[in-house]
């Protein structure tokens, strides 16, 4: 499991875009609002799939 902070992410609309897409790449997910975090559980390609649907989004995926 890896947490990665999204700076970018502002308001419930940001949480859902977010959940939508990781959702649908089946990827297991909790955002955070309250601290503007992301974390993944599954394994490194999963991790990997999520940073780059959270790009795609417009979130940076720092690592925490």
């Amino acid at each position: 499991m890896k947490t990665y902070k999204c700076e970018e992410m502002m308001c419930e609309g940001c949480v859902n875009r977010i959940k939508k897409g990781l959702d649908g790449a089946g990827i297991k997910n909790t955002v955070d609002l309250s601290v503007k975090t992301v974390t993944i559980d599954g394994d490194k390609d999963c991790e990997a799939a999520a940073v780059e649907i959270l790009d795609d989004l417009g979130f940076s995926a720092v690592e925490v």
